[in-house]
């Protein structure tokens, strides 16, 4: 179904845009992901997309408790609308709701934190699985339940008087190593061809204007 969704909508794009789809989705992964723990500065909230966007990183985990996360367009250059957003908002404890589903889907839990010595960036590990990488607020951080639900901690290595990076700095200079590293392992962490088709079929229908009616009309023509 998806396939021909995908074929259907294809004369609809140039063929110089379908190429920079086709060559952006080789690039993209879900075997690492990012979660934000209720990120509530919209500039950093939107730097952070971008990096996850511009690294490849396809799924963003949005956790809202005392915050509702909002984006700046001017800082975020429509990064989010080719990222996967996944929002827990209505639990009454979002953070262990998303901490679990991760873990079901089988990911580790790694709390990124300047307050552990367990693992530095360099030394982080890309081949033990898939790996959820938490970033708390500017100021708290991450919260004691992130702490004590994590299977393992990461920090980045720091020299100065300061005692830690903007969030979105934070996530720049851990994604920019660790995606690199993926990329040089002997690792499977492309997209399945199953993820690749969701994915392209999303991104044509945002390119696309009114793309479910041209299918919608296409395939009752063929009928």
């Amino acid at each position: 179904m998806i396939k021909k969704e995908i074929e259907i909508l294809k004369p609809f794009v140039t063929e110089e845009r379908l190429a920079k789809f086709e060559k952006i989705i080789a690039y993209r992964t879900k075997y690492a992901t990012v979660v934000l723990e209720d990120i509530y500065q919209p500039h950093n909230a939107s730097a952070v997309l971008r990096s996850c966007e511009l690294f490849g990183v396809q799924d963003v985990h949005i956790i809202e408790n005392d915050n509702k996360y909002s984006v700046n367009p001017d800082v975020a250059v429509g990064s989010s609308k080719w990222l996967t957003l996944n929002k827990y908002s209505e639990s009454k404890n979002n953070t262990l709701q998303a901490i679990n589903s991760l873990k079901q889907q089988g990911y580790r839990i790694v709390a990124t934190t300047p307050h552990t010595n367990d693992v530095e960036l360099q030394d982080f590990d890309v081949t033990k699985g898939k790996f959820a990488l938490v970033f708390g607020s500017e100021m708290p951080g991450i919260t004691d339940l992130v702490m004590e639900n994590a299977d393992e901690y990461l920090k980045i290595n720091m020299y100065g008087f300061t005692e830690s990076f903007n969030i979105s700095v934070s996530v720049a200079i851990i994604l920019h190593e660790l995606t690199e590293k993926l990329k040089k392992s002997n690792v499977k962490w492309q997209l399945s061809e199953e993820e690749q088709d969701e994915i392209m079929l999303n991104w044509l229908k945002i390119t696309i204007k009114d793309a479910d009616g041209i299918i919608k009309i296409k395939k009752n023509n063929e009928q």
